[in-house]
Order: structure tokens, then sequence, then C-alpha cells
């Protein structure tokens, strides 16, 4: 997910690298197209809830996500994913009662853990400086922000599960009785705003955080946040959002926040962002600088026609801001990620929970213990595209919807990440497409993981240019990353 360089497992995993058989000819040639551009890369991410509540001071994992070092991780090294884009959430939970003695609601499905602290604590006030606001909550997940700052995370984006619990009909914020009607209180719409803009600017008062982008919603069509739920959550009719992303564009420009764009909405589901998106109003549409979706839909939905409809149309931004699974392998990961690239377009692309248990995280862990454990699969899947396709690159055309390109202007080098999701065969590489190709000396660099045991994020030197292609060897179910310098277009 390199003669080897980089050791990133133990020496057991070279026994089985795959000795590839005696071929003159390829089972499959990729093209690239170097005058097709489809984004400038922003960068790859992590959302901090909930995992950043539990570990918000360990060093080593932030070393571990957010550098491209190789870390010391439980007594081995790892290559750091490098990962530059944060979505940090505003919490919806307190303790503390209101002015008039109420108290929140929570679900009784709802672990402490997934229980995020929210600053504001009642409508008394809504200036940040008086009583009714608690800047010293939520200490774990900011923490880790800073570090993730520290590190060279560069895109930050401020999100909301729930409206804080006060605001929402049955003070729970885990959702309405029933899941499919809104949750928020029609006179608190502006007051979500509110607190948003105010987390926002107080990050960048007193945090040293310059939120790129406010995002008002999770999956807010969703019929699933209900009051017996495991998480927060809420509801929001079509009609509501918009009221709510209007006012959230008031309520940053008034606080001097105009640069900081709003998102929305953040379906589930390609399908249901494009829905979501089609039914808003130009007034509203106008007031969205991006268009967050979920990749929850898997290898179904019209990721095309989200991208034409958001991007080519209306000239907005898109980011694939949420998707996660639990298939430890990481294929399914490399998989969806590949059909993004090639039909969704999305300028960033971040993964849920980086930290969970039951194979969902890159690593395992057990946020309510406290623990974390074995460093999963997918954990070097990630790192063919984390550590190599890096912010300011361009993504451009490649023929293969297994293959990513992208290429760095300013250093002239193209990078080539694969996924082989079925038998192993030859890839060939046709890059005549390119004015020059030349190389290190003639040399591909490359890496290889097998997702289903094996080398994982190992380096190679053993791949030369032949004109302008070369051409590679691919066990099945592997992932292999290919860096070609001196190309230019």
């Amino acid at each position: 997910m390199d003669r080897r360089t980089f050791l990133a497992s133990s020496s057991a995993a070279a026994l089985s690298v795959l000795v590839p058989p005696v071929s003159t000819e390829a089972d499959m040639s990729v093209a690239i197209d170097p005058k097709t551009t489809w984004c400038v890369w922003e960068g790859w991410g992590t959302s901090l809830c909930w995992w950043g509540k539990a570990y918000g001071t360990r060093d080593d994992l932030a070393d571990l996500l957010f550098t491209t070092n190789q870390v010391s991780y439980e007594g081995n090294l790892f290559p750091g994913l490098g990962l530059t884009v944060v979505r940090y959430n505003a919490g919806a939970c307190t303790a503390a009662k209101t002015s008039d003695g109420s108290t929140m609601v929570p679900s009784s499905n709802i672990p402490a853990s997934r229980q995020m602290e929210g600053y504001w604590l009642d409508w008394t006030s809504a200036d940040p400086s008086s009583a009714s606001w608690n800047w010293l909550a939520d200490a774990g997940q900011r923490a880790i922000m800073g570090k993730a700052r520290d590190r060279g995370a560069t895109t930050f984006e401020l999100f909301s599960n729930s409206p804080m619990w006060w605001m929402c009909y049955n003070h729970n914020p885990s959702g309405s009785p029933i899941g499919i009607t809104d949750n928020l209180q029609s006179w608190n719409y502006q007051q979500h705003a509110v607190y948003l803009a105010t987390v926002a600017k107080y990050a960048h008062d007193h945090w040293g955080i310059d939120f790129a982008s406010v995002e008002p919603f999770n999956e807010p069509a969703a019929p699933w946040w209900t009051a017996f739920g495991t998480q927060e959550g809420c509801h929001f009719g079509a009609s509501t959002q918009q009221t709510v992303v209007g006012g959230l564009r008031r309520e940053l420009d008034s606080r001097g926040l105009t640069s900081t764009m709003v998102a929305a909405s953040d379906e589930n589901t390609y399908d249901q962002a494009r829905a979501t998106w089609g039914g808003f109003s130009s007034q509203a549409k106008g007031s969205v600088g991006r268009v967050n979706v979920h990749g929850y839909q898997q290898g179904g939905g019209r990721r095309d026609l989200l991208y034409n409809d958001v991007v080519v149309a209306a000239g907005k931004k898109l980011w694939n801001s949420e998707y996660g699974e639990n298939d430890a392998t990481g294929l399914s990961m490399a998989s969806n990620i590949n059909l993004d690239m090639y039909w969704l377009h999305p300028s960033a692309w971040v993964y849920w929970q980086v930290l969970d248990g039951s194979d969902w995280g890159l690593l395992d862990a057990d946020e309510t213990a406290g623990t974390v454990g074995t460093v999963r699969r997918k954990f070097y899947v990630l790192a063919h595209y984390s550590r190599h396709i890096r912010p300011g690159m361009q993504v451009i055309r490649s023929a293969d919807p297994n293959t990513v390109a992208a290429y760095d202007q300013a250093t002239r080098k193209l990078v080539l990440v694969t996924a082989n999701l079925g038998t192993a065969q030859w890839v060939s590489y046709d890059l005549s497409a390119f004015g020059t190709v030349v190389g290190d000396l003639g040399q591909v660099r490359r890496w290889v993981t097998q997702t289903d045991g094996g080398d994982a994020y190992q380096a190679y030197s053993d791949t030369s240019l032949s004109g302008k292609g070369f051409r590679c060897w691919f066990g099945t179910n592997t992932v292999q990353t290919f860096e070609i310098d001196n190309v230019l277009r």
C-alpha cells in the first residue's frame, strides 16, 4: 500500500514475494492522458471524533497519521500516512443544566465515548466570553487537531453531527423519536448557525486554526437518526437545510470569516447528494462553497452525475468527506477510492474513523476502553495514495478505472497507483502522450502491498522505463504505486 529501502513490517513479509512468470506481453495496458486534469488535489484526511476524544494526547498516533516519517509504533516502524485534511466535530453534548434547569436527554444506547462535548451551555447569551460558553470542553479532540496542524496538516473543516442538545425538540442529540422528522427547533435555526460560526471564530482567535469550511449537517436526509441511536445525529428536511445554510453564511460573514466556505450536505450516498443539491434554490446554492458527500454507496450510485451537477454545472468544489467499512484488507477501500477518482473526481478524500474496532479502523482500537492495537492491512493500502498523491498535484486522466494518476508540475514527477482486484497479471503503462519521459536514470520507483498478506508497503527499485512506458507484474489483489521523475507534458 521498495531492492527494499523501507521495512514497514516484519521480515517475514519478504518470504512471500511473488516471482512473476516470464512474459513478453502484458495482459493489460494503461494509457495516461496528461491533457485532461480533473482537479488540483487538496489532500487525504480523517475526521477526529470519536477517536480524537480518546487518544488526543498520543504523539505517536499523531506522528503515524499526520507525518510521512518512519514512525515507531508498538515496537515496529511504519510509514506515516501524511494526512493533511482534518475534520473537527463541534459536539452537541453537555452535562450542565441550562438556566431554566433543563438537562440533556441522552439515548440509552449512546456510549460516553461518542458523546462529544459542546461549547455553548445554554441560550442565555451568544457572547462567547460569557458564562454561557465553556471553552475548556473537548480537550482531547482539540489536542489532536493541534498536533495535526503542527505536523503539517493544512486543511481543516468544522462539522456538526447534531445541534446542541438544548436546541433539539426532545433535548436528545441522537435524533427525533422516529428519525424522519427534524429535531432542530424552528426557533433555533439561526442559533445553530450562530454556534458553528462562533466556534470557527474562536478557533481562529485562540487555537491557531483557520477552518476552510464549516459543514452544519451530517447525513441530514437519513431516517436513522433516532432518540435511541448510538451516536449524535439529526434529520434536517430540505427547506430547513436551506435556511440553516443561508444563516450560517451570514453569521460567518458577520464575524469576518468571509473566506470560510459553507459546505453541504454530507449526505450518505452519491444519489442522495444529487437529490439534495438539486432541491436547493439558486440562493441556497450560492451560499455553498463546496458539496460534501459520503462514500457509503460503495460501488453503486452515479458519481459521474454528481460531478457534473456540482463541478461542471455549478462550479463548486466537491469532496468525499467520509468513507469507512469493515474490510481490514483494504481491498474494498482501494476499489472505492479508485471509483471516486475515476468518476466523482473529488479534490479531497477523508476516512471516517482511522482508529476504530470491528475492522473499521486503519488501526484497531476501542475508544471506550482507551486501548489501541493492530495496524490493519488497509493502513498500508491508504499509504499508497496518501504518501504519494500530495496536495497541489494535478489529478489527471487514466484510461484504467483502477489506476489513479497524479502529476506534480513543479517537480515534474508522475505518480501512478494501481489496484489489481483480480487475477495476477502483467500491466503495461503507456506514457506516450507525454512530451518527455526520462525518469531517474531510466528507473521507476515502486511500492507494493499484497492485501491478503505478504508485502506491506515494500519498496523496490527493479523496474525500468522502455521508451515512454514500462510494465510490471501484479499479484492477485495487489496495490502498487509508481513514481517516475523528469516527466514533461
